[in-house]
């Protein structure tokens, strides 16, 4: 039901709920009917309808949900808090403090939004002394070697980033000492009403004379030239985990840009890059080698020195080993990142054919030519004869 223009309803009768109904009941209320007149979850041609009834719903809660204010509006009516509790200003978007239910309601990126220039500022204003938002997270890329997915290693790295002048405290203005902006009255923002017919507009836009900081500089850090920030570089020694992948995040909390408005710091993000090895490659935990054997050792088979990423191991070749073979090396893969099994080293067998013979290797191939044609014995095309 849309509220009636001109006449304030009753706050039971807005969040639809009886003169009796509990704390609990209440914000069920509040809830239900913030997530159904949301203005951004209503078709745009009931969008107006819905920030108002959205501010009328808010306005309801505010004053109901706190235990003070509520026994004076059941004793005195909508006059009792106004002159009690908004001192005869009547409720403004400034006035309402339950922005934790909005954050339960619709997450903290939204809150944000809704705290620093989102929708409800064109009709409800900013909200003073909001909380100032989170600073931007940093990326950084490690390049690291296979070796050291094997034993972890410890990195120092250099990180340029921008952090709060020591001299101002962030603040730009020289000694730390800021006044309200006089032209915005420390809001950020400044208002312009335009009469176009029977309409008047009102446009709220950011205040050109604090740029939306809400603060004057008097006098202007030297420091910093009144930006409140300086750049440098933070040296920082991060350990790389046993088992680590490629493109795999680590996170350094508060180790990104610094807020000037007093918020917390960003997040540094390691992201890391296995080089390729020269021998090896990886898949998943598992390791892929290529070794060349002989047309002997993969005949009559042969044990054979393989290295591995911790040394060497002996491999046995069996006896008629075709090109292409995988052969496998228990756990002499990569171990896991999350404690689990290692992997194990897969060996491709390659059989090289030899060139540039030297006249006794060709007279015993030339034999074994013969042995081949022989009738007793079959070729490996012997199949495909008519």
């Amino acid at each position: 039901m849309p509220a009636r223009t001109g006449v304030k309803r009753d706050y039971y009768e807005v969040l639809g709920v009886s003169r009796e109904a509990s704390a609990d009941e209440i914000k069920r209320a509040y809830r239900r009917l913030a997530m159904q007149f949301h203005p951004d979850r209503v078709p745009a041609e009931r969008k107006k309808e819905a920030e108002e009834r959205f501010k009328e719903i808010s306005e309801a809660y505010e004053v109901l949900a706190d235990e003070q204010k509520r026994v004076l509006y059941d004793r005195y009516g909508h006059a009792g808090v106004e002159q009690q509790v908004w001192g005869g200003q009547g409720f403004d978007w400034s006035r309402f403090t339950r922005f934790t239910d909005i954050e339960d309601l619709f997450g903290e990126d939204v809150l944000r939004d809704f705290l620093g220039g989102s929708i409800f500022d064109q009709f409800f204003g900013r909200r003073q002394g909001a909380q100032p938002r989170r600073a931007a997270d940093l990326r950084y890329d490690l390049e690291i070697d296979l070796e050291d997915v094997v034993r972890g290693t410890r990195r120092t790295i250099d990180v340029p980033r921008v952090v709060a002048c020591p001299a101002c405290r962030g603040t730009g203005a020289e000694g730390g000492n800021v006044v309200r902006c006089p032209q915005c009255n420390g809001s950020g923002q400044v208002s312009q009403v335009q009469q176009r017919g029977y309409t008047r507009v009102v446009t709220i836009g950011t205040c050109p004379r604090c740029n939306g900081r809400g603060q004057w500089l008097e006098r202007p850090c030297a420091r910093c030239n009144g930006s409140g920030a300086r750049h440098e570089t933070s040296v920082l020694t991060v350990d790389v985990p046993v088992g680590a992948r490629d493109g795999m995040r680590l996170r350094l909390a508060g180790r990104g840009e610094a807020d000037l408005r007093g918020g917390p710091p960003g997040d540094l993000y390691l992201v890391l890059h296995v080089r390729e090895h020269p021998v090896f490659r990886r898949q998943g935990n598992d390791l892929v080698l290529d070794l060349p054997v002989t047309v002997a050792q993969a005949s009559l088979g042969a044990d054979v020195d393989v290295p591995t990423l911790d040394g060497t191991a002996r491999l046995r070749i069996p006896a008629g080993t075709q090109t292409h073979t995988f052969l496998r090396l228990r756990r002499k893969g990569l171990p896991d990142v999350e404690g689990g099994p290692p992997g194990d080293q897969l060996v491709r067998v390659l059989v090289v054919t030899p060139t540039n013979l030297t006249p006794e290797e060709r007279r015993y191939f030339e034999r074994l030519r013969e042995l081949e044609e022989m009738p007793r014995r079959k070729g490996i095309f012997s199949r495909f004869r008519p």
